[in-house]
């Protein structure tokens, strides 16, 4: 039997299976791997020194030497208007936010009222500085009537020293030489003229009366003209408050009158906010053992974020802001919770005000204190 050709090839081997296939690790890939996770390491032990570094750096910097709070606003003395008499509103001279100047008429009130009154005060004056003139001239009268009286009486103590005399002589003579009737008609002219000295004795003292009386009306009188020249300044006052003026320079805000509007004695119709401000920033009493006034602020206003303010520290209040509360907390009663008080802070501006960035009461701030800058006792003085 003639066998079969003979099969020349080899034995099967396995198929190379290619170096990515899935489930075999590339040698290569692993030799690329290694080196990157060191660089990274080592990129890694290069940079996170470096930011802690920078970290405590900028801390040390840019944060310890500050203590800063977000509990502060615009502080500043905001003065009411009001009217001192009632009355009715003829003319507003002024609108919301406008800027006045000291003395400058804001409102008028009706003056016709208070210009009768006004009126009868100074006509009450005239009275009263006629009947004055009146008491000067009846003084004057009553000392001409004095020195008349004075004169009589002198005239009639001449008299009767005379018939004084006129008895003493006849007396003296014999009574052959003097007749009874002339001893008698000497004796009843004697005692005539005796009398006739007390009546004007009487007279003198009743005169001299009537010029005390006289000095005790021109008292009185200068007393009534100086009351009535009392009511007719205090006339003029009262109708000088028909126009109400502005007390300082500074804004017109929370206007609330309008013209023809009937005001009351002691009523606000509007506030006037000055130009001058400063901020009140409430601090945590844990952050003032290093704070001290004159020390520099930096000062950012909400309504400004791209602008910065200096100022400085100005003064410390002498307590905390809850103890001067509507009502202050009574820690010695009930169970006890310590709580970290605020205490405010003045903080006055360095720079002047700037029309372009008005700053107003309430307005919301965030102040950075230089703690450890030193203070400037001069940047007080100059703010005062």
């Amino acid at each position: 039997m003639a066998e079969g050709p003979t099969s020349t090839q080899p034995p099967s081997q396995p198929a190379a299976v290619p170096d990515s296939a899935p489930g075999r690790p590339d040698p290569d890939r692993r030799r690329t791997r290694r080196p990157g996770r060191k660089r990274w390491r080592r990129i890694a032990f290069i940079v996170l020194p470096i930011l802690i570094i920078g970290g405590l750096l900028y801390y040390w910097f840019f944060m310890r030497p500050y203590e800063s709070t977000d509990d502060a606003f615009i502080d500043t003395h905001v003065t009411p208007i009001a009217p001192r008499i009632a009355g009715q509103v003829t003319a507003l001279l002024v609108q919301d936010n406008q800027a006045v100047q000291e003395g400058q008429v804001l409102l008028e009130i009706d003056p016709r009222d208070y210009e009768a009154k006004l009126a009868e005060a100074r006509a009450g004056l005239v009275a009263a500085r006629t009947r004055s003139q009146q008491a000067d001239a009846q003084l004057v009268l009553d000392q001409a009537r004095v020195v008349q009286a004075k004169a009589n009486l002198a005239s009639a103590e001449t008299e009767s020293e005379r018939a004084q005399a006129d008895l003493k002589r006849y007396q003296s003579l014999e009574s052959p030489a003097v007749s009874r009737s002339q001893l008698d008609l000497a004796t009843t002219q004697a005692r005539s003229n005796a009398a006739a000295v007390e009546v004007a004795r009487s007279l003198v003292r009743a005169a001299e009366a009537q010029v005390q009386l006289g000095s005790a009306a021109i008292q009185t009188a200068a007393a009534e003209v100086q009351g009535n020249e009392a009511a007719v300044r205090q006339a003029e006052l009262t109708l000088s408050y028909t126009k109400l003026l502005a007390p300082k320079p500074g804004f017109v805000a929370h206007r609330t009158v309008e013209a023809g509007t009937y005001v009351q004695t002691g009523q606000e119709l509007m506030a006037l906010v000055p130009p001058r401000v400063w901020v009140t920033a409430n601090f945590k009493e844990t952050q003032l053992s290093r704070m001290r006034p004159g020390q520099p602020v930096t000062i950012h206003v909400d309504a400004y974020p791209g602008h910065k303010f200096r100022g400085h520290v100005d003064s410390i209040q002498r307590g905390s802001g809850a103890q001067f509360s509507l009502l202050p907390p009574e820690n010695a009663t009930g169970n006890y919770v310590k709580v970290v008080q605020r205490v405010p802070v003045k903080i006055v501006f360095d720079e002047e005000p700037n029309p372009r960035l008005p700053l107003g009461p309430g307005m919301s701030v965030e102040p950075s204190v230089n703690i450890l800058a030193k203070p400037n006792p001069g940047r007080q003085e100059a703010s005062r």
